[in-house]
């Protein structure tokens, strides 16, 4: 009857219907539409960075094009420290734990549990996947390989599944990368490093220094030239796609080398110092020794020893008092060794002349009410004699001649007080203060060694430039190609004299007759000072040699240190002669310098020293 009703009303609901359900699904295509519209405009316009960083998340890589540490050489191309590719040994707990879970559900699923209910049950999960990680022996195996213990195996990779990265250990050869890679452990992954090896071993490691595990350098030349042994890695920023093939290169940017750095040491004779100093050390059962071979012509250090020495390739028994280079660190009274810069004090300033005699009767004297004595009198002496016995009295007489303000100016003049211009990390400048008020005593324990502290390398600076006859050059580790200019400070001719008056110390009577340089005339000079102690000085002693040869045409200036040489031979002469003669002989002879005097050889006793 409705239908005949509305007929006869000319309706037609089913088209009406038909038009609306039309009109809705219009309507709910054009708001699908205008969101997505407005999603993508709100994407690419508004914040497109999140948009880019999704897809850079998926398709762009970088990669690192990595370099090796630059190489350390000597002055002859020799390798002193070398880069050798090794591999670490990494692990990611969370990959791990995510393995290990997937394996406890598939053996519940294999049983007919419920895995869902396995999945809530947090403790009875983390107690399958731990027994399942023990049960697996290729665990225990790659502790053993490793050389840790297992249960540190196991705090590392189960006590936080949550982390991505953990070290397990790091560079080790690439046998047993290779033995670990064919484990094929979840979570176990291998990372191309590079290790620092040191040919030299301990004979030049306060030189060099190390690295540490990351590549640093720590000590030594590894730190004084990190930026340029280390360079810098290049980056490729690329564009892969869903196959992993590369469709664009973003970004490149190019490596740049590491310098290699070539010093100016000779391993040869570093080997021959670092010989004769750990044995004259070990003799004497001094507490350390040091020595420095310089070349008087241009400043090169051709070698710095110290003895104790560690090893660099293995640090596990370097303790700090090893490795520290006392060569430019440990300060020290130099006592007599200085003795020649007195004299040359007053041949440049003119109160005293090369064939002048100093009265030093009667072998003692007072002022500002301090003792100066010799251990004799030795009344009326010439320069020579001053230097071959010795005498506090003479360099005092001559210091006494020149105005205080001049005489301490060409301690600072010669390097004193300053660094020695190697530039190696730790180097002390020593202790020296020139305009404080200096009264007359002070100026006379100054001109025999006391008042002052120098390094080793301080006082290789000032006998290399009386080797230069009397020009100053700074120090330097760095291998050259000229010769560097330098300051004069005294005239050549006064320094020639007192080089020549310094061979004395050599002749019978002298403080070194009993050190003899094998085939060389040298010059030089023993220095025995006690060490500093509260309120006063104690009962240790540090002995000084220093020379230089051929004193015909000088090449070679050599310091030796031996610091508390223990029993009854303390003196400079005795301790640290012998050791100066075989460095200073060998090194000659390996440079072809041509012998200027016969062939005699080292007769042990007891020396008088100074």
């Amino acid at each position: 009857g409705n239908y005949i009703t509305m007929r006869m009303r000319g309706k037609k609901p089913v088209n009406n219907l038909i038009a609306w359900r039309f009109i809705l699904v219009c309507a709910v295509i054009f708001l699908v539409f205008v969101t997505l519209v407005s999603r993508a405009a709100y994407l690419q316009v508004i914040e497109p960075d999140k948009a880019r960083s999704e897809s850079d998340k998926r398709t762009v890589r970088i990669e690192k094009l990595h370099v090796q540490r630059g190489m350390i050489f000597d002055r002859n191309g020799k390798e002193l420290a070398v880069s050798v590719p090794v591999v670490s040994v990494y692990a990611d707990p969370k990959a791990l734990h995510k393995s290990l879970v997937s394996k406890v559900l598939r053996q519940a699923r294999k049983n007919g549990e419920d895995q869902q209910t396995l999945r809530e049950n947090v403790a009875e999960l983390n107690k399958r996947t731990a027994l399942y990680y023990k049960n697996d022996l290729r665990w225990r195996e790659l502790a053993d390989v490793l050389r840790i213990e297992p249960s540190k195996i196991n705090t590392r990779l189960l006590d936080d599944p949550t982390r991505r990265f953990v070290y397990l250990k790091r560079q080790v050869t690439p046998a047993v990368a290779n033995y670990i890679g064919d484990l094929r452990l979840p979570g176990i992954h291998l990372l191309d490093e590079s290790k620092r090896y040191y040919p030299a071993g301990e004979v030049s490691a306060h030189v060099i220094g190390f690295t540490n595990i990351d590549g640093k350098g720590i000590e030594g030349i590894e730190k004084l030239y990190e930026n340029a042994l280390t360079g810098e890695e290049g980056r490729r920023t690329i564009r892969k796609d869903a196959q992993g093939r590369e469709v664009e290169v973003l970004d490149e940017r190019e490596r740049v080398e590491p310098e290699s750095i070539q010093l100016s040491i000779d391993q040869r004779i570093q080997a021959i110092a670092y010989k004769a100093v750990k044995s004259a050390v070990l003799t004497y059962k001094a507490t350390s020794g040091s020595a420095m071979v310089v070349d008087v012509k241009t400043g090169e250090v051709l070698a710095m020893v110290n003895s104790p020495s560690f090893n660099p390739n293995n640090l596990s028994g370097a303790a700090p008092h090893k490795r520290r280079n006392r060569a430019i660190t440990d300060l020290f009274e130099p006592g007599s060794t200085v003795k020649p810069l007195a004299i040359l004090a007053g041949l440049d300033y003119g109160t005293i002349q090369p064939d002048d005699k100093v009265d030093t009767y009667p072998g003692w004297m007072r002022l500002g009410g301090s003792l100066v004595q010799d251990t004799r009198n030795h009344g009326e002496m010439t320069l020579r004699e001053i230097l071959k016995y010795s005498s506090n009295m003479g360099v005092t007489k001559i210091s006494q001649t020149v105005p205080k303000e001049y005489f301490v100016g060409l301690y600072q003049k010669v390097g004193f007080g300053s660094d020695s211009g190697t530039g190696m990390v730790g180097e002390s400048s020593g202790l020296f203060y020139p305009n404080r008020r200096w009264s007359d005593h002070e100026i006379a324990a100054l001109s025999f060694g006391y008042n002052i502290a120098v390094s080793t390398a301080q006082m290789a600076r000032f006998y290399a430039m009386l080797g230069a006859g009397g020009v100053n050059r700074p120090l330097t580790v760095l291998k050259q190609d000229s010769i560097p200019e330098g300051e004069r400070v005294f005239q050549q001719e006064d320094v020639e004299a007192v080089v020549h008056m310094m061979e004395s110390v050599f002749e019978e009577g002298g403080t070194a007759r009993r050190v003899k340089v094998d085939g060389y005339r040298a010059a030089g000079k023993t220095g025995t000072s006690k060490k500093a102690a509260a309120g006063g000085y104690g009962d240790e002693y540090v002995g000084y040699f220093a020379g230089i040869a051929p004193a015909s045409n000088p090449r070679l200036a050599v310091v030796v240190l031996i610091n508390e040489p223990g029993g009854d031979v303390y003196y400079g002469g005795a301790t640290a002669g012998p050791a100066f003669a075989e460095i200073i002989s060998n090194s000659l002879r390996i440079l072809n310098v041509a012998p200027d005097k016969d062939s005699v050889a080292y007769v042990k006793g007891k020396d008088d020293g100074a």
